[in-house]
């Protein structure tokens, strides 16, 4: 049984974007690893931007200066 645990940033992501998600990598386990649909787990995790860290900085910080920068 593939549970798959899929952890993104807390964006805007739509409901329709996350059903995309569940189906493709659904689909994906069906394809590569013959498994059945209806025994694969996918969750998704949201995590808060200020929760996130890359280059030892929040992901809210550096959409800070994203956001400064495409205004200059």
């Amino acid at each position: 049984m593939p549970y798959i645990r899929i952890e993104i940033t807390r964006e805007g992501t739509t409901l329709d974007q996350k059903k995309q998600l569940i189906a493709e990598a659904t689909d994906l386990m069906v394809r590569v690893l013959n498994k059945k649909p209806e025994h694969t787990f996918v969750v998704i995790d949201e995590v808060d931007t200020d929760h996130w860290g890359v280059a030892g900085r929040t992901v809210t910080e550096l959409r800070r200066e994203e956001a400064a920068a495409a205004k200059a």
